[in-house]
C-alpha cells in the first residue's frame, strides 16, 4: 500500500519495495502523463481522492524517485541489496 506521501530521508523498506512504482513514475513523467492520470492509474489513487491529496501523492513520490536515483544512489544500492 501507499502512502499518501512519499518518505523522506534515509532510504527504506518502503522504498525498496515501491522502486517498481518509481520506475514507473520516471517513465510516466518523461513522457508527459499528467499528475491526476499518473496518481490514478500508477499510485491507484481513487478518482474521489482529492486532488490535493492526489496531486500531493503524485508529487512526494516522483520527487522521492529522482532522489533515489540521484542524491541517494549509493545509499540505495546498498540498502536494496541488504534483506
Amino acid at each position: 500500500m501507499l502512502l499518501n506521501e512519499a518518505p523522506t530521508g534515509q532510504v527504506s523498506e518502503y522504498d525498496r519495495k515501491h522502486l517498481a512504482v518509481y520506475a514507473e513514475l520516471l517513465d510516466a513523467d518523461a513522457t508527459g502523463v499528467g499528475w491526476a492520470e499518473g496518481a490514478r492509474t500508477l499510485l491507484c489513487m481513487d478518482k474521489d481522492t482529492p486532488s490535493a491529496i492526489a496531486r500531493r501523492c503524485w508529487e512526494s513520490h516522483l520527487h522521492r524517485a529522482r532522489w533515489i536515483l540521484g542524491e541517494g544512489f549509493a545509499d540505495a544500492i546498498v540498502a536494496f541489496n541488504r534483506r
